[in-house]
């Protein structure tokens, strides 16, 4: 374990110094998921900013997290970091108020995206893509289509092997918790030890826990149902045009993924137009069109082509059916730790 813990703390420094590096050479450092912007994005912001900015891939959001919370939010100017993350670095005193006057294209934003329960107003956060989790299916396969999730967690003798789950801990008991009509932030310990133990049982049931490669899956026909994210069900639905979405009728969770800008930057100014830019109708409609996520900007999806919206009828879900959803939100420390010590029991039960 001190062999384990030098060559994280080393290669935490490294990263960190890396950053701050980035941050002397460039006019702003942006951390974001891989893919998660066009390819031409920075040049295309320099362009028409005059700014030089320099993007940063992080794989998780745990990951940009323990590096945020190491160095004290230094090195980085806007990251990209799902809500209830966002909500925690709130906490802890590291955001930057977003400056309205300087993002004109908030208004761009759907009322219901200006309006989310962990930051009403767009204080310290702007939306960035939402969406929400359900069952991907194949639709040649699985008739009637699926419409709970006890489907997925006691599937038929017929679906036996042939169904994935979902291994992130969030999305994985907030299933248990839908399931048993509970809310996918609930603390009770009582009821995540029943969620635990229903888990364990779907596990034999199930053919595996599988966050990245269920679409393949589907697609291939090594499965026939999934747990799925709703942009991540639409790279199926690329692959085989029988995959298809459906949201259970117990409801799911409200996913948003946000940019936040650290209140540590050097550059304040370059990192509201930067979200800016990415606000503006064309820049936030290539999420839509090349992720296949929804984003929560009404100019951009007003102006995707009805045959995008015809093959992945998931992108056309309303503002409205969305925010019916239960948003995610932050459980704090002691109930993150139970679901993820709950994972850890789920994943290495016999």
């Amino acid at each position: 374990m001190k062999k384990l813990k030098t060559v994280l703390i080393t290669s935490l420094s490294l990263s960190i110094a890396m950053a701050a590096s980035l941050a002397n050479a460039k006019d702003l450092v942006i951390s974001i998921w891989d893919g998660y912007m066009a390819p031409d994005a920075m040049a295309q912001f320099k362009k028409a900013s005059g700014i030089d900015a320099d993007r940063s891939l992080h794989a998780t959001n745990e990951e940009i997290m323990g590096k945020l919370m190491a160095s004290n939010g230094d090195g980085y100017d806007v990251v990209f970091v799902s809500s209830p993350f966002a909500e925690v670095l709130e906490k802890q005193g590291l955001l930057a108020p977003i400056d309205a006057s300087k993002v004109p294209n908030l208004k761009n934003l759907y009322p219901e995206a200006q309006q989310l329960a962990y930051d009403p107003g767009n204080h310290y956060s702007v939306p960035y893509t939402w969406g929400t989790t359900g069952i991907c299916y194949r639709s040649d396969k699985v008739s009637p289509a699926p419409s709970s999730w006890n489907e997925l967690l006691k599937p038929s003798d017929a679906l036996q092997g042939k169904v994935t789950l979902l291994a992130t801990d969030r999305w994985l008991l907030g299933a248990g918790f839908l399931a048993n009509g509970w809310s996918v932030n609930d603390s009770d310990p009582a009821h995540i030890q029943v969620v635990r133990d229903e888990l364990i049982g779907a596990k034999k049931r199930i053919l595996s826990f599988d966050d990245t490669t269920f679409y393949s899956k589907l697609a291939s026909g090594e499965t026939q149902m999934a747990h799925a994210w709703d942009g991540w069900c639409n790279y199926g639905t690329q692959a085989n045009a029988t995959i298809k979405f459906a949201l259970p009728k117990e409801g799911s969770d409200l996913w948003v993924d946000t940019m936040v800008v650290l209140k540590g930057s050097k550059n304040l100014d370059g990192a509201y137009q930067f979200i800016n830019f990415m606000l503006e109708k064309n820049n936030h409609a290539w999420v839509a069109e090349n992720i296949l996520y929804k984003v929560p900007n009404q100019a951009a999806m007003a102006g995707l082509k009805p045959e995008l919206l015809s093959q992945f009828p998931n992108l056309a879900t309303t503002p409205v059916k969305l925010v019916k959803q239960q948003l995610l939100r932050d459980v704090g420390g002691d109930t993150q730790k139970a679901y993820t010590r709950t994972v850890t029991e789920i994943m290495s039960a016999q």
